[in-house]
This record gives C-alpha cells, sequence and structure tokens, in this order.
C-alpha cells in the first residue's frame, strides 16, 4: 500500500536487512566467551527486545532487565479501547518469556540512582548492582510547568492516558459516562513527542464510539502544530465517516501554532489561548509536553531539549561512554518516537554492545520505522520508513524506501486495518518474547 513501495518489498526489505543481519552477526559474536554483564532499565519495547536480542547473539552476556513494573501496558493499540476493540487484558504483557526462553534475569524494582563513574546502580531501598555496559530505556516523563493551571494534580480530572495503564481506563470511563451532545477537546503538544499520529488516531477511535452512542457530541482537537502525520489520510477517513470539512462534523482539527494554550481553568474545564480565545468542554484530555524519562535526567544523559543525544551508530550517550540509550527517551532524529522505531533502535544497540564486549567491529547500522493507525476498526492507514546513516554520521532517511497508504486504493483501508493488527502482535512477540 505504499506510494513508493509496495508492503511487500517493503516488509522483504525489512526482514533480510534486519533479521538476517542480527542473525549474521550471532553466527560470528556467540563463539566468543566474554561473561560481561549488561543491565537494560526500562522494560517497554526497547529494552524487553535489547535485552532478548543480546541473549541471542552471545548467550554467555549475562544480561539484567530492571522495570518497577510486573507487567507491561502496551501503548500501541491503547486507543482501540476507545472503539471497544481491544480491552486492557489483551494489552498487558509479562516478562516470563524474557526469563525462561532468553535467560534474561528479570528484577521488579525502580532505580534510584546511577554512579556513571563506579558503574553501578542503586535500586529504591538500598541494594546496588554492577554493570559493564548499561542500556537506558526509561520513555518519557511529562513536563508538568507548561500550562498554568495543569500539573500532575489535575491528571484525575483530566487524564492525559499517554502512558497505557489506568490513565487508559480513566479516559474511557470518562468518555463511556458523558451526555450526548458533550464537547470533548484533546489538546496535542509541538514535537517531539512519543508516537506523533497517536493523538489523531485516538480522536479518529473516541469519534467511531461516539457516532454509535453519543452522535449528538463533538470532539475538537487544539494542536500546537501546523500539520501533523498522515493529515491527508485521517482527514479523508474523518471526512467519509465523521463529517469533517463539513456544518455538522463530529471532529473538528484547528492549529494553534500562532495561538498557544496559556492556562486552564481547572474549575470550569476552560482553556485560554494566547489571543484570549475560551475553550470549553465536558471532557478534556490533555496531553502534555514531554520529555525523557526522570532517571535518564538525573543520570545527565539529556542536554537542553530534555532527550538524550546518542552517537547512532553504538547507541552511546554522547556524555557517558558505557551508557547506550534507547527508545523514546532518545534523540534519533529524524527517526520518530514510536515502539516500532524503539524495536529497531534496541536491535542496532545490541549488536553495538556485543560487539563492543567483544572487541569486534561494529556493523553499519540502519533502522525501521512503521507506523499504523485505525480510523475505524475496519480502515487503516500506515507510514513507514528506512533510515541510515549519511556521510557526516546523521540518520537520513533512505529515499525510495517506505512511503504512506495510498489514498486512491479503494481495497487499501481494509488491508491497511488488518495489518495493523498483525503487525501489533508481530511486535509484540518480537519484543517480549
Amino acid at each position: 500500500m505504499m506510494q513508493t513501495i509496495s508492503r511487500r518489498q517493503f516488509l522483504q526489505w525489512a526482514g533480510l536487512s534486519t533479521l538476517g543481519w542480527l542473525g549474521s552477526q550471532k553466527l560470528s559474536l556467540a563463539t566468543n566467551k566474554s561473561k560481561a554483564h549488561v543491565v537494560v532499565v526500562g522494560g517497554g519495547f526497547g529494552g524487553a527486545t535489547a535485552a532478548k536480542y543480546i541473549r541471542q547473539l552471545d548467550a554467555s552476556i549475562n544480561v539484567t532487565l530492571i522495570e518497577p513494573k510486573a507487567n507491561y501496558i502496551t501503548c500501541p493499540a491503547s486507543n482501540w479501547l476507545f472503539a471497544d476493540i481491544t480491552n486492557i487484558d489483551k494489552l498487558t504483557l509479562d516478562y516470563q518469556s524474557l526469563f525462561l526462553k532468553y535467560g534474561v534475569k528479570v528484577i521488579t524494582v525502580a532505580v534510584s540512582h546511577v554512579d556513571a563513574e563506579k558503574n553501578t546502580l542503586q535500586f529504591d531501598g538500598g541494594q546496588q548492582i554492577k554493570y559493564d555496559r548499561l542500556i537506558m530505556a526509561p520513555g518519557i516523563d511529562f513536563r508538568w510547568d507548561t500550562l498554568p493551571g495543569y500539573d500532575q494534580t489535575s491528571i484525575e480530572s483530566f487524564p492525559h492516558a499517554w502512558q497505557a495503564g489506568p490513565q487508559t481506563l480513566l479516559l474511557q470511563q470518562r468518555l463511556q459516562a458523558s451526555n450526548d451532545g458533550d464537547v470533548m477537546i484533546i489538546t496535542v503538544p509541538a514535537e517531539p513527542y512519543r508516537c506523533p499520529p497517536g493523538p489523531y488516531e485516538r480522536a479518529s477511535m473516541i469519534a467511531y464510539w461516539l457516532k454509535q452512542h453519543k452522535p449528538r457530541s463533538k470532539l475538537i482537537i487544539l494542536d500546537a502544530k501546523t500539520a501533523f502525520s498522515k493529515q491527508k489520510l485521517f482527514e479523508a477517513g474523518w471526512a467519509k465517516y465523521f463529517g469533517y470539512g463539513s456544518s455538522n462534523s463530529l471532529i473538528e482539527w484547528h492549529s494553534i501554532a500562532d495561538n498557544p494554550l496559556t492556562s486552564l481553568d481547572a474549575k470550569t474545564a476552560t482553556l485560554t489561548t494566547d489571543f484570549g480565545d475560551k475553550f470549553q468542554a465536558q471532557l478534556l484530555n490533555i496531553i502534555p509536553p514531554q520529555q525523557a524519562g526522570a532517571i535518564a535526567r538525573q543520570t545527565g544523559l539529556t542536554d537542553a531539549s530534555g532527550w538524550c543525544p546518542v552517537e547512532p551508530q553504538t547507541c552511546r550517550s554522547t556524555f557517558r561512554e558505557n551508557i547506550h540509550v534507547i527508545g523514546d527517551a532518545a534523540n534519533y532524529a529524524p527517526i520518530p518516537k514510536s515502539a516500532f522505531a524503539a524495536n529497531s533502535e534496541a536491535k542496532v544497540c545490541a549488536v553495538a554492545v556485543v560487539s563492543l564486549i567483544n572487541q569486534q567491529p561494529i556493523p553499519e547500522a540502519h533502522w525501521l520505522n512503521t507506523c499504523y493507525s485505525l480510523i475505524t476498526p475496519e480502515h487503516g492507514i500506515s507510514i513507514a520508513g528506512v533510515y541510515k546513516l549519511n556521510a557526516g554520521h546523521a540518520i537520513e532517511l533512505v529515499k525510495g524506501a517506505g512511503g504512506v497508504s495510498s489514498l486512491n486504493d479503494s481495497t487499501a483501508p481494509e488491508l491497511e486495518a488488518g495489518y495493523a493488527k498483525s503487525v501489533y502482535q508481530s511486535l509484540v512477540r518480537d519484543s517480549f518474547g
């Protein structure tokens, strides 16, 4: 369904260049007996994938995954809850396969401190663990200082649901308890943030549910950007199903890039912009601006942007020689922050870490990303990209590889919806075993 290359060509390319590449590295690296200890902090798609693939590449390396939650709830597919096409149990994973199949030691505890000079981690409770190399995959935190009137205490009233779990369920409950004719507002931050198309898929899933159950309601998107990922595809779908662009559209999208939000009146659920415009709603889904997870910031891995700069070829922090950073916390621009990208970054990182431990040359790196979104349960769209290092050792998009769904193929939406569901399952299996 790509405009530049076919879906099958893209998936074949991805399989040959990623799975085949990793397989060849396993043959050459697993013979060395390093007995090093690699610690991975964060058990999302990036951290779980890195832990698994290091063990596959070289089983002599001891790998410990540290994650405070015993179960991981995936952000991918969490928007589907709002359309009643999945449930929280189906999104909930554990780490048993990483331990039983691959021998990854999993410790369910929070990291309180990293001593990068002594190569040690300290846990809540005072225990310590030593590492030879550390992989940080802490995900995102929110920036609570950007909208006066909205802070961490506000999320029970105005859920963000941008970290899947209780917040997602709370937003779903608030949606289902709303009255027919209520107004809902979703606010979208400026980039970079986790999952660029995510707010618009969320709007689609909510609109789909509202059309069936609360058809007099309205959904307004207030966007800090002037444009968004897969915009033409989303807008075409919204026009087809929700009357987008008409006087009775269920969805409205407004760019407020030149008229940003300046305050929230929590008592009246009213947002005010720089020009004094006011938006009031019965249900507010405020998605705050984001930054790298707290432990990355505390360890001194972030720059002024709030994200972690890395050396792409090795995934090493530009500030710490023995620390690698992957996933949403790191800056791999122009690669977006997505679960698929985190999985791809983790594989590059796994090869680099095993190569460094075994004192072997590090293979040339490349990355893949694909992101599927549902507009209805039977209408899907996607965007995909292949990335490589250029002569200046910066990441660039490979021209002619990847692309976006076709606007003109009438069979594409239903196929893409099926791909969305199957790719999610494949990504879960690949990352968590």
